[in-house]
């Protein structure tokens, strides 16, 4: 794998879903090119469920893999494979006075936007809290109803967020944040973000994945080493509108920690959290034997001296 043999194709797609918290999969776009990818692509794909579908019909080579959101589609045999740990923790819960921690959530409604609903149930049931009764879940698909407006508002108690949201949040002074993914144990202890592929273009392109691996992984060193830079990429490659949101994301996610976990301890970790809960039916054993692959990440934690 990789080396000086030549790449299988010179094309890649990678999953764009508008979303800030992946700026190394956005920051690697030049780096792919050194790295002989003439043809670099980011298809716009919706943040959730689609983005499973994306890349098990192919309609996409690579994106990001939440592990509380997406592994469900392992446990029904998606043909995806993941690769490697990205970043760690960039979800954070935000409530209104009097609300200090994930048991006062009972009785309280809380909002998402594209925010996985799982990693709010696996936080309520840890502490005891039935998600389906306990809580009163606030979502919507009408970009014109936004639940973080109507927390900023007062409308609703509490708001799951990722980037750019906790930022906006912030700069508004809405709220408070009761629950950080990047600080709050155990969730700070896994990745909340990894790289995954489609299964078939794993084996037919083991040279190009195991390079595209290299140039996202180095895309996250930038984003913690450079991130004026890459914050300003972002933005002028059209990914994100502001700035000031880019550049907070990338100072507030720690992108420098991919070399000090172990990813299949957050695929074991989800997978029988996600059990317990009822939302797979696969065993930790099986999820990780059927839908990961560790040898390119292996071979680069030798070569970049992780």
């Amino acid at each position: 794998m990789g080396g000086a043999r030549a790449l299988e194709t010179t094309t890649v797609r990678i999953v764009n879903d508008g979303s800030i918290y992946i700026a190394p999969l956005f920051a690697a776009e030049e780096l792919l090119r050194a790295e002989g990818f003439t043809d670099v692509r980011y298809p716009k794909i919706a943040a959730g469920a689609q983005v499973d579908e994306g890349l098990a019909r192919g309609a996409a080579d690579f994106s990001v893999f939440v592990p509380f959101e997406h592994m469900p589609a392992l446990d029904v045999d998606a043909p995806i494979t993941v690769l490697a740990g990205v970043h760690v923790g960039c979800f954070e819960l935000f409530a209104h006075q009097g609300i200090h921690k994930i048991t006062d959530l009972k009785g309280k409604t809380v909002g998402l936007h594209a925010s996985p609903i799982s990693l709010l149930t696996l936080m309520a049931a840890q502490v005891g809290l039935d998600p389906v009764r306990d809580i009163e879940w606030v979502t919507s698909t009408d970009p014109n109803i936004r639940p973080l407006e109507q927390f900023a508002d007062g409308k609703i108690d509490a708001f799951l967020g990722f980037p750019p949201e906790p930022q906006e949040l912030r700069a508004r002074r809405a709220g408070h944040a009761i629950l950080n993914t990047a600080t709050d144990r155990p969730w700070s202890q896994y990745f909340c973000c990894m790289l995954a592929s489609n299964r078939d273009y794993v084996r037919k392109h083991p040279v190009a994945t195991k390079r595209v691996l290299r140039a996202v992984l180095k895309g996250a060193d930038l984003c913690a080493t450079e991130p004026a830079r890459v914050a300003q990429r972002i933005v002028d490659g059209g990914f994100t509108p502001r700035y000031d949101y880019a550049r907070a994301t990338l100072d507030d996610v720690p992108y420098d920690r991919w070399r000090e976990y172990d990813p299949e301890d957050t695929m074991r970790f989800y997978a029988l959290r996600l059990r317990e809960a009822g939302l797979i039916k696969s065993s930790p054993q099986k999820i990780i034997a059927d839908g990961t692959d560790w040898r390119f990440l292996n071979e680069l934690k030798r070569e970049l001296k992780a």
